[in-house]
């Protein structure tokens, strides 16, 4: 049984915290908006981590 892989995220705004699949995430570079606060950034800010920054580059 494959497990799905996901994204952990973090608003630098607000503080909300919460995980993806990176399917459903845009490009790195790409805007974003927070879904708690809506405050825009490029996606790579959003992730809690370099791995899960690899992990948005590698399967997004």
């Amino acid at each position: 049984m494959p497990t799905e892989t996901y994204v952990r995220l973090l608003c630098p705004e607000c503080g909300k915290r919460w995980e993806a699949s990176p399917n459903d995430l845009p490009e790195p570079s790409e805007e974003f908006h927070c879904p708690g606060c809506h405050a825009g950034r490029r996606m790579s800010e959003f992730t809690r981590t370099e791995r899960d920054l690899e992990t948005l580059k590698t399967l997004g």
